[in-house]
């Protein structure tokens, strides 16, 4: 039995539950007896342990559910999360899952840690009924890097669309025509936006994208690497490479290095989100720079203040926070051959 299980035998919102169980003050006497009325009804016990947990204390707990494979991207995002919640004296803690069963047991651990909140990355961040199953429960929640921020739900984000059409526009200026992708896991929103981007500016420039120069990649290296291969394979091998994401540009570095494909001279290759990765190969890789730990940090903040409100009675409304993005040229990218 969950809030949400008496959200929709009185006939309201979870969060109006939430708010009677807590004794908010902002619910009108007749949404109040609804409620009283349903918990009675259903025998609806709160879980008395994890709420004296949290009541306990003025420092919010705040939980990270994730499901990426992108190691470098989570790191990034605990390390400006743990230095905000370090700065708010809030505690942070971080779970994983997989699938819909790995989700409902990772939620289970972090109600017995008697967590306040919970931040989404992708592509949880966009899941509704991953944001239904904390809220049924009485659980803050803020969506980080969504590509379709909710309008009820706090989001910290970039504009996906904005940064792959930036990065187009600098592979023609470079004088680059024959452009190939490697989109993203298509379960994460941003996958759609940043090729959304990119055939903009494609398009912009009146150039067409060959079908056999887009390739599916999952943002992971290994998956890269295929794409690569794939793409190494066409009939017509592309001057640039556009990666949706620096792990898969990483791996397109390495397939055009076993293939002795000079980089940059012969090609040029692109990625997005500026993590550890982009840095780290040779040459270094031009990439999109999504400010990851700065979204960390924002996000804890957002939602420590959220949380906060909450306890003191409050119904604040969701925040939606967009940082800017900035084009970092590197080596991996120069003119196109002639």
């Amino acid at each position: 039995m969950t809030i949400h299980d008496v959200a929709r035998h009185a006939g309201v919102g979870s969060m109006t539950v939430s708010r009677v169980i807590r004794g908010a003050g902002n619910v009108s006497a007749g949404m109040r007896e609804k409620v009283e009325a349903s918990v009675r009804v259903l025998n609806y016990q709160v879980n008395v342990a994890a709420r004296a947990t949290r009541s306990r204390s003025s420092a919010a707990r705040v939980g990270i559910l994730y499901s990426n494979p992108s190691a470098s991207y989570l790191s990034e995002i605990m390390v400006g999360g743990l230095e905000q919640s370090s700065r708010l004296a809030s505690h942070l803690m971080l779970e994983r899952c997989e699938g819909l069963a790995g989700q409902k047991q990772a939620v289970k651990r972090l109600l017995a840690a008697g967590v306040d909140g919970v931040i989404l990355p992708p592509p949880l961040c966009d899941s509704r009924q991953t944001i239904n199953m904390l809220r049924a429960e009485g659980v803050t929640v803020l969506a980080l890097a969504t590509a379709r921020p909710m309008i009820d739900v706090s989001s910290v984000r970039i504009d996906d669309f904005e940064g792959a059409l930036a990065m187009t526009r600098h592979l023609i200026a470079l004088g680059h025509r024959d452009i190939a992708f490697i989109k993203g896991d298509p379960q994460h929103t941003p996958t759609e936006l940043r090729y959304e981007g990119f055939l903009a500016g494609m398009s912009e420039a009146g150039l067409t994208v060959r079908p056999d120069w887009v390739a599916q990649g999952l943002f992971t290296y290994r998956s890269g690497l295929a794409a690569a291969e794939k793409l190494f394979e066409a009939r017509l091998r592309p001057s640039a490479i556009f990666a949706s994401n620096d792990d898969m540009a990483a791996a397109a570095l390495a397939v055009a290095h076993g293939r002795q494909i000079a980089v940059p001279r012969d090609l040029t290759i692109c990625g997005f989100d500026d993590t550890a990765v982009a840095t780290t190969v040779w040459p270094e890789v031009t990439t999109i720079h999504q400010p990851i730990a700065e979204m960390g940090r924002a996000a804890v903040r957002l939602i420590v203040d959220e949380i906060r409100a909450r306890k003191t009675g409050g119904d604040p409304a969701p925040v939606h926070h967009l940082l800017p993005f900035t084009l970092m040229e590197r080596d991996s990218s120069g003119p196109a051959p002639p």
